[in-house]
């Protein structure tokens, strides 16, 4: 994948990372602390009318894999990516429609809509919804059965909270927050789910991949002995970035250049790293009690364009049985990149994701056909709808939210953070009130000066 002409790892970023798979049949069980099955496709029964929160590229690529659109990533010189329909493709999910939009800005919108029309759904006007209370309409639509969160992160534990409350099935992207209030909303809304008999599934698409699943039962198995360490890497080059337009206020350009401000996207060690955590935290089955962690901003450009967020970390977390993690991420362009996943065992080691290497024993790899994770990442949720049984991924992404903010707020700060400090922590990142105009944003963080509230 090229990403402002710099090159990262094939196959794992979220809308490049196995879009030529084929949905092919699967069969692998998931762990059982996991409550999904990776499935073939769900039978053509109850409908799924989809309302989408969010309209800008991820929105606009998520409602296009719920409907097993064919697409292809668009990448200008300045923006954010666009996903736009392949000639020729059509909607192959079976009583599966979008019939509800909204976003903070017409112009995300209209494009979504006309990504829609192309496959022949067309969103009436009066089910389009433009602003930030954009969300309470389309939520107040009785027909929206499922809806799909992919706004700015800072937004989603408000959105899914409304969403269940609401009486939706969600969607949400990762990550799920931003700050710690935000995270323990997000716990208090899958329990909600639970009680109302609702799903949540999020974007940590890994999750709903055959060859991670079968290799970490294998490892959740035994086939690495004792567990010992772990390390994990989102080293790569700079994003997109949205240049500022005279017309535009502080909020509007913050809302478009979300990435670059920590109260829209976390920093990137929450934003973008969360994809690894997840699959530390899912192999050791545990989330972390401390964090340890090194970071700064050497490479950014100077000037306000690429906002105030750090561009590497370097973490060691410490899990309750004694297993360190040791993560990296990294946004710098013309340096070696790495994304991935490693843990090692008293027996051996594996990448978690496609290969066991067992010390004096036999070692496996991984040798099946994989699946589109994101589409089977909508198909699973709607299977499990219609089955009565929706899956529930609230707390494990909460918890893979927070220590991506932990690993953050230990860099930003310099000290040692715990886990109940950060998970109890009263620091809420954004505005008190959503308006277009004046938002300034805070300087770098220097350690040492910067203080965890």
């Amino acid at each position: 994948m090229k990403t402002n002409g710099t090159q990262q790892e094939p196959g794992i970023d979220r809308r490049t990372f196995l879009k030529r798979s084929s949905l092919a049949v699967a069969g692998t069980a998931a762990i059982t602390e996991f409550p999904f099955v990776i499935t073939s496709r769900a039978e053509p029964d109850d409908p799924i009318r989809i309302g989408l929160i969010g309209c800008g590229g991820r929105g606009g690529g998520a409602v296009l894999d719920a409907l097993g659109v064919a697409t292809e990533v668009v990448y200008p010189r300045e923006g954010y990516h666009t996903e736009t329909v392949k000639e020729g493709a059509a909607v192959r999910h079976k009583n599966v429609s979008v019939i509800a939009l909204a976003d903070v800005f017409p112009d995300r919108l209209a494009h979504c809509r006309q990504n829609l029309a192309r496959v022949g759904i067309r969103v009436p006007d009066d089910h389009c919804f433009v602003g930030f209370d954009a969300y309470q309409k389309l939520l107040a639509i009785p027909e929206v059965n499922y809806v799909i969160l992919a706004e700015p992160p800072h937004f989603r534990p408000r959105h899914l909270m409304a969403a269940i409350q609401a009486g939706k099935h969600v969607f949400m992207e990762k990550p799920a927050a931003v700050d710690p209030p935000g995270v323990r909303l997000v716990m208090e809304a899958g329990r909600l789910a639970k009680e109302k008999g609702l799903g949540i599934v999020a974007g940590t698409q890994r999750r709903h991949m055959r060859s991670y699943n079968e290799t970490i039962r294998r490892i959740r198995d035994g086939a690495l002995g004792e567990l010992m360490y772990g390390t994990c890497y989102w080293n790569g080059g700079v994003i997109w970035v949205v240049e500022r337009r005279p017309e535009w206020t502080d909020m509007e350009w913050q809302l478009r250049n979300w990435n670059y401000f920590t109260w829209l996207s976390g920093d990137h060690i929450v934003e973008q790293h969360v994809h690894n955590l997840d699959i530390m935290n899912w192999v050791i089955g545990d989330h972390p009690i401390r964090a340890r962690a090194l970071g700064g901003r050497q490479a950014r450009p100077p000037g306000p364009t690429y906002g105030h967020i750090y561009d590497h970390f370097a973490v060691e977390y410490e899990y309750a049985n004694g297993i360190r993690v040791f993560s990296q991420c990294r946004q710098m362009d013309h340096c070696d990149n790495l994304v991935g996943e490693f843990i090692a065992g008293t027996k051996g080691t594996s990448n978690c994701q496609s290969w066991i290497r067992v010390k004096g024993g036999e070692s496996w790899r991984f040798r099946g056909d994989e699946v589109n994770a994101y589409e089977q990442e909508h198909l699973d949720l709607i299977q499990s709808i219609r089955a009565g049984q929706p899956l529930n991924e609230a707390q494990a992404i909460a918890e893979s939210t927070l220590t991506g903010i932990m690993g953050r707020e230990s860099a930003y700060s310099g000290k040692t953070v715990e886990w109940d400090t950060i998970l109890n922590s009263n620091q809420r990142l954004g505005p008190e009130k959503y308006e277009f105009g004046p938002l300034p944003f805070p300087e770098v963080p220097i350690p040492g000066r910067y203080r965890l509230s």
